[in-house]
């Protein structure tokens, strides 16, 4: 779903501070930007999944046994996994806000335990992706642990495999830390969101997790990542263990076929399609949206089956009060990224609940803020946005055109900053005209290519898009710009501008996008 923002919460802008050059910092200390540095020396998640495709099979064979490695390498066995009690969940959709209703629904149930929660990826910090009872781990603690996992990998060297990195990638040493954070944290109930796949994904390498689920399998990723839904389902189906309840969504019939059969193959406990629980139609999630009713039902049977397991909890006829209060309370910020995410955002977005509610004053000035990463087709994108805009005015008797609802379109990067700088955490990178950006921090992205962003390549594409698919709408309300600080600027100039009392602020089609504005805006305690 995308990040809607009142301009309110806009008006405080955020002013960088002293930016302090990355490469000037000494690597002798242990804070937590120290930590961040090492981890942003590594391979990057992007980096690891084009290595997988150049060397086939050979890959995809050893990154289980490599992940065991390292995992030995650090002190732990794949048994000492199985005292985190491990809800492992995969999908290509609802992956991320299904663990945040579960985490939810957990920690009301249990109050008095300890839950961890382990997603990817995050939108401001790093910390954000390793969760206690529901907080991001402390800078501190983050700083701790990440340098007890490196020190053991440096002081560790032996290894079964000669051709394995003696540091593992971004995505395989993050998963490691978190093993070792909730197992030195003691939890009670570990919630794992597989990163990417599943059969082969380094989270898998738990032996024997509690109760494991899949979310939706996306007809929009098989065209993504190059593979057929049969495919896709593999791989998520690889969640499943022996002995171990296997569940699963409502799926297209070719995807569920596999998942059964992946469920037989692997020997789980049970294979259960989960039916929709009636209750949750008079429920008003914490994550909005109808798309995320699958994803609360999901968590419900996947909590239901765990507390079943290790808590002696028995089935009520209704939901249990905690149930209710902790899909009530769930939040999960997320940026609308595909097709289908994108329709329901915007089935989200032009509701009665949201953009179509009454307001004191007037009719609302309502901006998008968008970007897409270059490669990806962003006239299919806003097309999308607009048919689902048209289909959703006409669901609701609204006397408005699509491409009359918003007011502004804005069409930035993903820079965070205006003098190019990126944030992240408390650690800043500045921008290179000259040598584009070679480095990470907790917001960087290294998708952009340095001549596309000197010209604006893919928001001037983006801005022609728009023209093309809207013409009646006033170019002079077509902004694009060269950072989400310059958009958050123009946001607040437009109400001193055009004295609109409110206005409503969508931002969509990148999670960069999203935790880049969460970060300039200040709003990581609202958003989070």
């Amino acid at each position: 779903m995308g990040l809607r923002l009142p301009y309110r919460s806009l008006a405080r802008l955020y002013t960088p501070g002293h930016r302090i050059p990355f490469r000037s910092r000494l690597m002798s200390t242990r804070t937590y930007k120290d930590a961040v540095d090492r981890l942003n020396s590594l391979q990057s998640n992007a980096a690891t999944l084009e290595a997988v495709r150049a060397l086939g099979g050979r890959a995809s064979t050893f990154a289980i046994p490599e992940m065991v490695e390292y995992l030995e390498r650090i002190g732990y066995t794949q048994e000492d996994l199985d005292t985190l009690n491990v809800l492992h969940v995969t999908g290509t959709k609802g992956k991320g806000s299904t663990c945040a209703f579960l985490d939810s629904i957990l920690r009301h149930t249990k109050p008095n335990w300890k839950i961890g929660l382990y997603t990817s990826p995050h939108l401001i910090a790093v910390r954000e992706r390793i969760r206690v009872n529901g907080q991001p781990i402390s800078e501190e603690d983050f700083a701790k642990y990440f340098f007890e996992v490196w020190d053991r990998l440096e002081k560790n060297e032996q290894r079964k495999f000669p051709e394995t990195p003696s540091k593992p990638a971004y995505f395989r040493y993050m998963t490691l830390l978190a093993f070792h954070v909730f197992s030195s944290m003691k939890v009670d109930a570990t919630i794992l969101e597989v990163g990417v796949g599943g059969t082969y994904d380094s989270t898998n390498i738990v032996p024997h997790p509690v109760v494991t689920g899949i979310s939706a399998l996306g007809i929009d990723h098989t065209a993504v990542l190059g593979k057929t839904l049969e495919e896709i389902a593999w791989q998520k189906g690889g969640i499943y263990k022996a002995g171990v309840p296997a569940l699963t969504v409502n799926q297209p019939e070719q995807g569920l076929a596999v998942l059964k059969q992946r469920s037989i193959e692997l020997n789980a406990s049970e294979f259960n399609i989960v039916p929709l629980i009636p209750e949750l139609a008079d429920i008003r999630l914490g994550s909005p949206g109808e798309h995320q009713v699958q994803n609360a039902n999901l968590a419900i049977h996947l909590a239901s089956k765990f507390l079943q397991i290790k808590d002696g909890y028995k089935p009520q006829e209704s939901l249990p009060k905690t149930f209710v209060e902790g899909l009530e309370s769930a939040k999960w910020p997320d940026g609308a990224h595909t097709v289908e995410s994108l329709e329901c955002c915007m089935q989200w977005f032009v509701s009665p609940d949201v953009a179509l509610r009454d307001v004191s004053g007037g009719r609302p000035r309502r901006v998008l803020i968008f970007n897409c990463t270059s490669g990806r087709s962003g006239s299919s994108f806003l097309g999308t946005m607009l048919s689902k805009t048209a289909a959703q005015l006409k669901l609701f008797g609204a006397n408005e055109e699509a491409g009359q609802l918003l007011d502004h379109v804005i069409f930035c990067t993903n820079i965070t900053y205006a003098d190019g700088g990126f944030k992240g955490g408390n650690i800043f990178a500045v921008w290179n005209v000259t040598m584009g950006i070679d480095i990470y921090t907790d917001l960087t992205t290294l998708a952009i290519p340095k001549d596309d962003l000197m010209h604006l390549k893919t928001q001037q594409d983006l801005a022609s898009a728009w023209s093309s698919l809207v013409p009646t709408f006033p170019t002079a309300n077509i902004h694009v710009l060269p950072s989400i600080e310059h958009a958050i600027g123009t946001v607040r100039g437009l109400s001193v501008e055009e004295g609109c009392g409110h206005t409503d602020v969508l931002v969509a089609g990148s999670l960069h996008l999203v935790g880049g504005v969460i970060e300039v805006a200040g709003l990581a305690d609202v958003a989070l």
